[in-house]
């Protein structure tokens, strides 16, 4: 035999994988507003697919009793383990959050290896991150998840774990020791994010001094905040059908119709029961969401959980205190509304009129227009300036033009012109100092 016939493939191995959406008995207001039992399948196994994992089997399962030990009773139990043994599985992923005790006692009844929803999330996280302050926020939280397992979450599946039980655990003093390293290695990684923090806070002083208004995008998961990102900014910011395509935040100029330029930045994607670990992991990063003058929530309106999805986004902003009671402007963007059948077209667009929302398809553009025109009159809020240039001062038009809002112009004919434009008080107080022969009016 060739050598070349001998060569090894070292790719690691597409894991099968057993795809469970258990549904918890619900009573009163909770039943009411629970998600579509067939819709949180389709989600997790989408969380299943972006970890490249291969869905080969899917069920959703009712739960009359949670069983504290196993969530499921030893029925269930068998016949889970059934199918794991006759399709092969290598992973089980249970679309809730286990307790350590369930997730051991399952990993031994159905001798697989078992993921929940948040190992699930925070893996995908941790495959994602790609800046410095993305890894830490990952790790944190994912050390915050280990600590009460003391298990490796996912990246570590080719070395399998449970399942057989016929492996003792570690000793007490063992287990005590890897709790002392884990909370040493937390306390050093939240100094790390706390200077993190620091510098993105001197970062965010510095823009402010460049008159520039900030408008953040937020919204579910795969709802297409990417896509109209780059539709918005000509960017090229990476923009794919796949849950959590974007975890770190990117700010890009924008510029208003008309008017001065703005910062928008894209954030990560929320999800329905988003871990409370990666919320307080990713605080840092949803500040900028929390400073912005305009909050951008995109939903995506063509997907029939999208009222479910918008309540699941709401309570994380609320959480962050970015409410209307908090008098921040937040502003329902309904996008991909190519996608929506042509007899419903005209009920969503009286949705979007009653809701004050802004309908757009991010892919054809439809709409984005208008949405910058609405962006631009909600943050130019100050009141409009008369200025009156001479011909030789065609250096303090162009900066009017860059950091204002021009409203209407006439050019006169010795080649002066008359502007009448908006400024903030700080862009005002910065024109008056650097072009004090400039002639300035407040209107009406």
């Amino acid at each position: 035999m060739s050598k070349s016939s001998k060569s090894v493939d070292h790719a690691a191995p597409i894991l099968k994988a057993f795809v469970i959406h258990p549904v918890r008995p619900l009573r009163g207001p909770a039943a009411a507003l629970a998600r579509d039992p067939q819709s949180r399948l389709e989600e997790a196994v989408g969380l299943a697919v972006a970890l490249d994992l291969n869905v080969v089997e899917t069920a959703i399962a009712p739960l009359r009793v949670v069983t504290p030990a196993t969530l499921f009773g030893k029925g269930k139990i068998e016949e889970f383990a059934a199918i794991c043994e006759v399709e092969k599985i290598d992973v089980a992923v249970f679309d809730d959050q286990l307790t350590p005790v369930q997730q051991r006692n399952l990993e031994r009844g159905l001798n697989v290896k078992v993921v929940d929803r948040t190992g699930l999330i925070l893996e995908i996280f941790a495959r994602r991150a790609r800046t410095r302050e993305g890894k830490l926020q990952v790790e944190l939280a994912r050390l915050d998840y280990e600590r009460s397992r003391l298990v490796r979450t996912w990246t570590h599946l080719e070395r399998q774990r449970g399942g057989t039980g016929n492996t003792g655990g570690p000793g007490e003093t063992q287990i005590e020791l890897d709790r002392r390293l884990i909370a040493d290695h937390i306390l050093k990684l939240k100094r790390e994010l706390e200077e993190v923090r620091r510098t993105r806070t001197l970062h965010r002083k510095a823009r402010k001094k460049v008159p520039y208004p900030t408008v953040a995008l937020v919204g579910y998961t795969n709802a297409g905040k990417s896509t109209l990102f780059n539709r918005l900014t000509e960017a090229e910011v990476l923009a794919k059908d796949m849950l959590f395509a974007t975890l770190d935040p990117t700010l890009r100029t924008v510029k208003l119709p008309d008017g001065r330029p703005a910062i928008l930045s894209d954030t990560v994607g929320f999800i329905s029961d988003l871990p409370h670990e990666l919320v307080e992991a990713f605080r840092a990063t949803l500040e900028e969401v929390q400073e912005a003058d305009v909050v951008l929530h995109v939903r995506d309106i063509a997907n029939p959980d999208s009222q479910a999805q918008a309540r699941d986004v709401e309570s994380v902003l609320a959480e962050l205190g970015v409410t209307f009671d908090e008098g921040k402007t937040v502003v329902e963007v309904w996008n991909k509304f190519d996608l929506v059948a042509q007899d419903e077209r005209e009920a969503i667009e009286g949705g979007a009129r009653r809701a004050e929302a802004s309908p757009v398809s991010a892919v054809t553009g439809e709409g984005c227009q208008a949405l910058l025109k609405r962006i631009a009159g909600l943050i130019d809020d100050s009141p409009p300036i008369a200025i009156r240039l001479s011909a030789t001062e065609g250096e303090a038009l162009a900066w009017i033009y860059r950091n204002g809002r021009v409203m209407t112009r006439e050019d006169e004919a010795e080649g002066g012109v008359m502007i009448v434009a908006r400024l903030d008080p700080q862009a005002l107080g910065r024109f008056e100092r650097q072009f004090p022969e400039a002639f300035v009016m407040v209107t009406n």
